[in-house]
């Protein structure tokens, strides 16, 4: 905002809504909080709907609270003709008429102490008000202003004369702050719920996976058990021995070393290995599953067994070395004493 001593300009977001939706926002006084408003509502709208005349059909469009224990209400009247038809009073068909003096009055003594049109400014409008600085608003900050305007598409400058008319848009902002973060509280909390949600449907949707994994097993056994019977006493025909050879084949690759058995069976051992050896680790002391241990002592009587033949063939493999070398002597010495 440009600033002077008693002069300051804010600004206001420019209204979107057309003269035909009908908009008039009242500023009610001593009437309590908003929750307060809500809930003389009806009785409120009662008694207005005869002040306005009776005939059109008075609506509430919303409900907020403004500062020093004000609420405003956005009203709208819908018409209806003879025919069935409806249509919104005009916005400005409606100020006007409020602004009549016994309609004023009446309404003063409900607590309207202001009445406002909720209508969009047409070009001509809105070039004629920045063309022309407000009554007490110096031209200097007024031009400024536009020049300083964050976003002329949607805002406008709005003067505030005056410490009181500041302190006044400081409280509607303190007053709109409040209301952003109650929503956002709201949106977090919903967030938050649909989040618990979430996750207790994924849990559900995970379990209603392995019980429907569970029933298919049973109902291929209970297949299996009707096929066998449906089919016993007949010769095995030529698919069920194709799918035989299908089933062998990945049996067999199955029960391969590298393959998902060979692997199962090895994280099998370090899960068991992990379990029990990660549980005495802060004790510096180690103990062996039975089970493991069995397969460890397995494991060294082949590595022992291994051995002992590699240990034999090598004695065999000496054994006849050392009979060809005898042999070889035994021939040196015949052909020496031939030739001697």
């Amino acid at each position: 905002s440009s600033v002077s001593l008693s002069q300051a300009v804010g600004y206001s977001c420019v209204p979107d809504v057309k003269d035909e939706d009908g908009l008039v926002a009242l500023a009610l006084n001593k009437m309590g909080d908003e929750a307060d408003v809500r809930s003389q509502q009806q009785q409120l709208v009662e008694t207005m709907h005869k002040v306005l005349g009776g005939n059109p059909t008075l609506s509430v469009e919303g409900v907020r609270a403004l500062p020093d224990d004000q609420t405003e209400m956005i009203i709208y009247l819908v018409e209806r003709s003879p025919n069935g038809t409806s249509k919104r009073v005009p916005a400005s068909t409606l100020y006007s008429y409020m602004e009549q003096l016994n309609v004023k009055s009446a309404l003063q003594q409900l607590g309207v102490i202001m009445a406002v049109s909720r209508t969009a400014l047409t070009p001509a409008q809105l070039k004629q008000l920045l063309q022309n600085p407000p009554a007490g608003v110096d031209p200097i900050i007024w031009e400024q202003a536009k020049v300083d305007n964050p976003d002329p598409e949607k805002l406008i400058p709005v003067p505030m004369v005056g410490f009181k008319e500041l302190l006044r848009r400081l409280k509607i902002q303190d007053q709109m702050t409040k209301q952003h973060q109650t929503r956002v509280d709201i949106i977090s909390n919903d967030i938050s719920e649909l989040q618990r949600n979430q996750a207790t449907t994924a849990a559900k949707i995970t379990q209603y996976k392995r019980k429907l994994m569970d029933l298919s097993h049973r109902v291929l056994q209970v297949l299996i058990k009707q096929e066998v019977q449906r089919k016993s006493g007949y010769a095995i025909q030529l698919d069920e021995e194709h799918l035989r050879v299908q089933l062998e084949t990945i049996q067999s690759e199955l029960n391969a070393p590298t393959q998902f058995k060979g692997r199962l069976n090895e994280l099998m051992s370090q899960i068991r290995m992990q379990n029990h050896f990660g549980a005495v680790h802060s004790e510096e002391r180690y103990r062996v599953d039975a089970d493991l241990l069995r397969e460890i002592k397995q494991h060294l009587k082949h590595q022992q067994q291994g051995l002992c033949h590699l240990i034999s063939v090598i004695k065999d493999d000496l054994d006849d070395i050392k009979t060809i070398e005898d042999g070889l002597h035994d021939s040196v010495h015949g052909r020496s004493s031939k030739l001697s």
